[in-house]
Order: structure tokens, then C-alpha cells, then sequence
């Protein structure tokens, strides 16, 4: 299933989006973010092919708030996550940090997991058990623990709550921070090395659902802000410390923990 997937997903990477790069305008959403025509094509594009695959529910992004609930309950036996263009910001404006994610998930928890960027052609992906990948290259590529103090974070200062951000911004414990707009492909780059440390204070499940295996699947380790579990609490807003390093993970969640 996962070499069907990762085909499917770079067929509609090259043939549904990236045509309209660069060449679609956007959308509003009731809760004012915007889509484009790229994102309802590879959602319904993938929607189809991945229902001949293996017939599961399907949550993607561009559903309403009821339809996405209902499929998160149907789905608790089996059910594909689809995020079609995550990083539509990026996309609309030519910045070529987007991916599509697609997941499969069992019991509320990912078993298999693909992340692709159709305009850098860097396809990650993984499978319970069997590693995480990057264009058939196995991850990590990076494998330098650097100390706390300096590390390279990638942290999304916006959805953290203000005392945290604050201090984060103030007083960060690492070297150097960024943060490009795409959660999809942030796991991915701290999978593969790319990023030491990683902070988000509230994801959906398709922004999730494929990187955290690929990461965990590579040896990284991760957390909620309240549960050590990272699979514990909301599947609707589920915050993010992460490390691909055990011990600088430690280090990096206990900073963490004591200055939210």
C-alpha cells in the first residue's frame, strides 16, 4: 500500500498541482483562511484514487468542521488523513516550501505516512516499522547532536500562548530559529536532520498525522505540552515539543515545560 501511495501522490504533485502554480487565485474560508483551485483538485484527486487503494474514511482539510468529525468517528478502524497543499500561503505566493501529506491511521494513531514537495521533488515517507525515508535515502541524513544551546529550532511562534512566545522570542535557549509556513514539511526536516528541535502549539490531524510518524520512524522523540503521550489528548489542536535526538530532547522539553 505505501509504494501505491507514494506513486499516487507524486502523480497528483506533477500532474494536478504543480500546473497551477503560480496561476490560481484564492478562496475564503468561513474562519477567514483562504484555498485555491489547486487544493479542492488534489484533494478530490487523491480522495478518489486512495478509495481504490483501500476503502476508509477520508479526512482532508478542505471539508467542513462537521464533515471531518464525522470521519474521524467512522474512521477509528482505519482511516486515510489528507492535507493537499499544506503551506497554501507559500504556494500562492511562488515560495516552493508546500507538500501534500497523506496518512493512514489506525485507532486514532498513523501506521503509515507520505509527505511530498512537488516543486523540490523531495518525497519522504514511512511505514510502521519500517523506517522513515527520503527519496529511497534512509533517515536521518544529518546525524550531528549539537548542545541545547546551539541547536537549530523550528518554532511557530504564533500558535504558541503569549508568555511562551515571549520568552522563546526573548530568551531562546538554542542558536538560531526558523520557521517557513509548511507543519507537514517541518516534521519531515527535523526526520531528517535538517532542524534539531521542533515547537508548534497546536496542529489538525493532517498536519500530523504523516510527519510524526516519519519523524518518530526515524528515531525522533516527541511530546505534547501537557501529556508525554504524544498521542494523548485532542486529536483537534495537538501541540508539539520534538527532538530528533532522546537526549536533546529531554533538554529541550524540560526548558520548554518550565517556561510555558
Amino acid at each position: 500500500m505505501l509504494e501505491k501511495v507514494v506513486a499516487l501522490v507524486k502523480e497528483v504533485g506533477q500532474q494536478v498541482i504543480m500546473p497551477r502554480y503560480l496561476r490560481v487565485g484564492r478562496q475564503y474560508k468561513s474562519d477567514g483562511s483562504f484555498f485555491t483551485e489547486a487544493d479542492v483538485a488534489a484533494q478530490t484527486a487523491l480522495f478518489d484514487a486512495l478509495q481504490k487503494i483501500h476503502p476508509a474514511p477520508l479526512l482532508g482539510e478542505e471539508m467542513s468542521r462537521e464533515e471531518q468529525e464525522l470521519q474521524w468517528m467512522q474512521g477509528n478502524e482505519g482511516l486515510w488523513s489528507v492535507d493537499p497543499i499544506d503551506g497554501t500561503s507559500n504556494f500562492f505566493n511562488g515560495l516552493p516550501y508546500f507538500a501534500i501529506s497523506v496518512a493512514y491511521l489506525v485507532q486514532g494513531k498513523s501506521v503509515l505516512g507520505v509527505v511530498y514537495n512537488p516543486a523540490t521533488h523531495e518525497m519522504f515517507y514511512a511505514q510502521k516499522g519500517g523506517g522513515a525515508f527520503l527519496n529511497g535515502m534512509p533517515l536521518p541524513l544529518n546525524r550531528y547532536v549539537p548542545n541545547l544551546s546551539n541547536a537549530m529550532a523550528n518554532v511557530d511562534l504564533k500558535r504558541l500562548d503569549r508568555k511562551l512566545a515571549a520568552t522563546v522570542a526573548a530568551y531562546p535557549p538554542y542558536a538560531s530559529q526558523r520557521n517557513y509556513g509548511a507543519s507537514t514539511l517541518e516534521w519531515c526536516y527535523i526526520a531528517a536532520g535538517y532542524f534539531d528541535l521542533y515547537l508548534h502549539g497546536g496542529q489538525k490531524p493532517w498536519d500530523y498525522a504523516a510527519g510524526s510518524l516519519i519523524l518518530e520512524e526515524a528515531g525522533g522523540k516527541m511530546c505534547g505540552f501537557d501529556h508525554e503521550d504524544y498521542w494523548a489528548g485532542s486529536p483537534w489542536r495537538r501541540s508539539v515539543i520534538a527532538a530528533l535526538d532522546a537526549g536533546l530532547f529531554m533538554q529541550w522539553r524540560d526548558w520548554v515545560h518550565k517556561n510555558r
